[in-house]
C-alpha cells in the first residue's frame, strides 16, 4: 500500500523534503479497511492513531438506550483516534468504522518518537495539531449546547462540504444531535429560503 498522501501530508507541514523523512513514514503500518469493517470498537485499547489516505471513518459511541451518537467524521488527510485510551490506557468508549472502502496508516508512540529524534520541528507540529483538535471539539460543545439545528447544520456543510453525499441522513443528524425529521425540516426550509432569493 502506498503512503503518499501522508508522506506528501507531514513533509509539507514540516516543511522537509518527502526523501529525508520517507524511512520513518515507512516505519508505519498501512491497513486495506473493507466498508463497515472497524479500526476501533468499545471496550478495547485504542493503540494508535490514523490517518486516512483514501476513503471515509466514522467515529461514534453507542450509549445506554442503544442510540449511536457520532463524534466525528474523519475523511482523506484527516487524522482520528481516542486520545484517553491511547494515553491513559483505557478501554475506549468509541467505536471506529470505515464508511467506504479506506486505506489509512497507523501511527503508533514509535512513530512519534522517532520523528521527534529526527525532525527537530517535529513536536511543535504535534502540539499544534493537539490544540487544533481540542479547538474543534471545543466549538463543537458550543454549537450543540447554544447553537440552532439550523446554525449547526451550516457549520457542518463549511467543515464536511461533500459528507452529505456519502453517508447516510440519519448519521449526519446524529452528529448534530437532532432527529432525521429535524434535519429534513432544516434541509428543506434552506431550500425554500434559497428558492425564494
Amino acid at each position: 500500500m502506498s503512503s503518499g498522501k501522508f508522506l506528501t501530508y507531514i513533509a509539507s507541514h514540516l516543511n522537509r523534503d518527502e526523501a529525508e523523512i520517507s524511512s520513518i513514514v515507512a516505519s508505519c503500518s498501512f491497513k486495506n479497511v473493507k466498508k463497515g469493517s472497524y479500526l476501533l470498537q468499545a471496550n478495547e485499547h485504542c493503540n494508535h492513531g490514523f490517518f486516512v489516505e483514501t476513503g471515509l471513518l466514522r467515529q461514534y459511541s453507542i450509549d445506554k438506550k442503544g442510540k449511536e451518537h457520532t463524534i466525528s467524521f474523519v475523511p482523506e488527510d484527516w487524522f482520528v483516534t481516542d486520545r484517553d485510551s491511547v494515553f491513559f490506557n483505557r478501554p475506549s468508549k468509541y467505536f471506529i468504522q470505515a464508511q467506504e472502502d479506506s486505506q489509512v496508516v497507523l501511527i503508533d508512540q514509535n512513530y512519534e518518537k522517532l520523528m521527534s529524534e529526527k525532525i527537530p520541528n517535529f513536536a511543535e507540529f504535534n502540539n499544534r495539531l493537539l490544540h487544533n483538535h481540542i479547538s474543534q471539539l471545543q466549538e463543537r460543545i458550543d454549537l450543540l449546547l447554544g447553537a440552532t439545528a439550523k446554525e449547526r447544520y451550516l457549520h457542518f456543510i463549511k467543515m464536511y462540504p461533500d459528507i452529505l453525499l456519502r453517508v447516510p441522513q440519519t448519521m449526519v443528524a446524529s452528529y448534530l444531535g437532532i432527529t432525521p425529521e429535524g434535519l429534513s425540516r432544516v434541509r428543506k426550509d434552506l431550500a425554500l429560503k434559497n428558492f425564494k432569493k
